[in-house]
């Protein structure tokens, strides 16, 4: 693409018509992009700009520690630690360095510190002074009794050594979204080495092959969910030391497992000791002034990224994982409230103009297309997901074509579909076409993520589709022995609308804990008002292994389903195709590659010899949501085949039918098996 005055117009801008008219404001992006780029690298490249992780905070030189820090406000700045006392030790006071640009700069010989000693800064500015974690800081902790947070210096004599490479990024990603505290059934805060022996076993088994951590970045509030990051650099010490998060990431490439990130580059939380709020005592350091540096909804501060120091530290900090942790990729937070100026609250995103009409933020946009560009350059295969609700043409575009660059955004439309449709609309009103409609609805040249429910879901105030769909009947007749006629229709539907959302995704599908075998009870981090009880913040996986119990029934049909749609690579074909979805009857049918999936979503109705249009073959059912093993009532006959028949004149025009029984709620999937030739 040639930039400047002679850039070419992007492909994606070129193939849809309603993009023509904001040309210009989209050749002024990349204008933009390419300019500031080129102002920030100096002609040294992406990668070197985002070193600030290698330059600031503490490191351990041959001559002794060297720390560093950004605080242009600042007037003076003592390290404080054991070694001075805790007090403002002339020894220990940062001088300006020699780069200037409100760069201060300690240096101390190595028997001034010590693996795990602990440290913090006293900052100065006229007219005021306050305790801070460094900016930069790699491990935070907090003391249990003081609840005060220090830095901690992590210099261990035997570092952990990743032993497995990354698996390949050769099939699409299908993925489970975890949270490390909460994933043991015990009340209390679990850790990243019982994740990685209990969860990870599990994860492989039910047949993921991508482990997203939320809640990663050091955060002072646990109920936050990991969304108020303090400290952007230090994997939060709640759940271990920064080696057991290694050894969780480095087993999991051993089994075949990719991890990826929850980044929480959005927003930052507004505390002040412990974050970035008023480090070198001003609001404007990293964040904008005034409103616009407030989130009006998640009472945090916004970033300013249109300077190139906060630019470096969140691009450094991407490449700190990456690097120094392995993660292999990113799923980024917020990014519609990034976009946009009002963050995008309130709106609905009905015209294009809600894009290129100036209510957004142009140096939002710089940074993501800087940070897709940079995690791509150091790992070409690393995954970024966009969780983005908006449509932003060009998101899922690389920056090389003239895009923004995400791999994937996630459909965050299809769970609120949900949500709308068990709520609002009784089973025999539900529309098939509807259906498939919003489900595989998506720009045809972007990848999407789709998921019935994610973590957002399962909170407390709102419900998982287990609950929506059982609620309090689940907590009295789960047991296989006990029929309900509610959590017999709740079974059905839960399996049959995972089914019909991983089905028809446009590119990749997430699952967050739990929620694949019908978690019975929210998510509700421990806080003042249920008197900082972690009953809600755990796992109950005695359910699933209950065989008395219809948990572990919804598990494995969950399984089933991930390992047949990662077997036939459903994913290489970025759309389905809809055969029929027939209002009346409730049923729909489409296929993808040489699967056929077929949905009676029919709350009373089962059809003998449905006919349903297919290609030549004979096909056999690989997949059955009544099947007993998975809680059904076993009405289908899984040993027969189904031969494909003209039922016409027999032109050679007619098509070929498939004739099914099709009990009511229930879903088939069929796999053709193509006649073989003779020679």
């Amino acid at each position: 693409m040639v930039i400047y005055e002679n850039m070419q117009i992007p492909e994606y801008v070129e193939r849809d018509p309603w993009l023509h008219p904001y040309k210009d404001v989209i050749l002024g992006r990349l204008k933009r992009y390419h300019l500031v780029r080129e102002d920030i690298t100096a002609g040294k490249g992406l990668k070197a700009f985002a070193d600030g992780h290698h330059y600031f905070g503490l490191h351990k030189k041959k001559r002794g520690w060297v720390f560093r820090e950004w605080a242009p406000n600042a007037t003076r700045i003592y390290f404080l630690c054991e070694g001075s006392g805790w007090r403002e030790e002339e020894a220990y006071r940062l001088r300006p360095a020699a780069s200037g640009e409100g760069v201060w700069e300690l240096r101390l010989p190595h028997e001034k510190l010590h693996h795990l000693d602990l440290f913090h800064l006293s900052v100065h500015w006229d007219g005021g002074q306050g305790e801070r974690i460094p900016s930069y800081a790699t491990r935070v902790v907090q003391d249990p009794v003081t609840k005060l947070f220090n830095a901690q210096v992590w210099d261990p004599p035997e570092p952990y050594r990743m032993q497995h490479p990354p698996p390949p990024a050769d099939e699409a990603p299908f993925i489970y979204e975890a949270h490390i505290g909460m994933s043991s059934e015990e009340e209390k805060v679990a850790t990243y080495t019982e994740f990685r022996d209990n969860l990870l076993p599990y994860i492989k088994e039910a047949g993921y092959n991508t482990l997203q951590l939320m809640a990663i970045q050091e955060h002072p509030y646990y109920g936050s969910f990991g969304y108020h990051v303090s400290s952007f650099f230090a994997p939060s010490s709640r759940f271990g030391t920064p080696d057991e998060l290694r050894s969780l990431i480095d087993t999991a490439h051993g089994m075949g497992l990719r991890v990826i990130m929850d980044i929480v580059h959005s927003h930052a939380v507004r505390n002040e000791v412990e974050g970035l709020g008023l480090f070198d005592g001003t609001r404007t350091q990293y964040f904008h002034a005034g409103a616009r540096g407030e989130h009006p909804a998640w009472n945090s501060y916004c970033f300013n990224y249109g300077k190139h120091e906060v630019l470096r530290f969140l691009l450094s900090n991407l490449r700190y994982w990456l690097e120094e942790f392995g993660f292999d990729g990113f799923r980024f937070d917020g990014v519609t409230s990034m976009l946009y100026l009002d963050h995008g609250l309130g709106r609905d995103f009905t015209s294009y103009e809600n894009y290129y009409n100036g209510e957004q933020d142009e140096d939002a946009i710089l940074y993501l297309t800087l940070a897709n560009e940079l995690v791509h350059k150091i790992r070409p295969d690393a995954l970024t997901i966009a969780e983005e609700m908006s449509g932003m043409p060009g998101l899922g575009i690389p920056v090389s074509k003239g895009g923004i660059g995400f791999d994937y955004r996630l459909a965050m439309g299809v769970p609120d579909f949900w949500i709308r449709l068990i709520k609002e609309y009784p089973d025999e009103q539900w529309n098939v076409s509807q259906i498939y409609h919003e489900l595989s609805n998506h720009r045809q040249d972007e990848k999407t993520i789709s998921y019935a429910e994610s973590h957002d879901q399962a909170l407390v105030g709102d419900k998982t589709i287990a609950f929506r769909l059982m609620d309090k009947e689940m907590y009295f007749h789960m047991r296989k022995d006990d029929h309900h006629l509610v959590i017999d229709r709740g079974l059905a539907l839960h399996k049959m609308i995972r089914l019909v959302t991983a089905a028809t995704a446009g590119g990749g599908y997430l699952n967050f804990m739990g929620n694949e075998f019908g978690h019975p009870e929210w998510i509700d981090f421990p806080r003042e008002g249920n008197n900082w009880s972690y009953r809600y913040a755990r796992r109950q996986w005695s359910l699933l292994r209950d065989p008395g119990l219809h948990y572990h029934e919804l598990a494995d049909f969950d399984k089933a389903m991930i390992h047949l749609l990662r077997e036939e690579r459903i994913y290489d074909l970025l759309f389905p195709f809809l055969i029929s979805s027939n209002e009346r009857d409730q049923v729909l049918a489409f296929s993808r590659k040489e699967l056929l999936f077929v949905f009676n979503f029919n709350p009373v109705t089962s059809f003998s010899d449905y006919g349903i249009p297919v290609g030549a073959g004979n096909y056999r059912i690989v997949l059955d949501t009544d099947d007993p093993r998975y809680g059904g009532q076993g009405r289908v006959d899984h040993s027969l085949t189904y031969p494909a028949l003209k039922y016409g004149k027999w032109y050679s025009s007619d098509p070929f039918y498939v004739k099914l029984y099709l009990p009511a709620r229930t879903a088939l999937v069929l796999k053709r098996q193509l006649p073989r030739r003779v020679r």
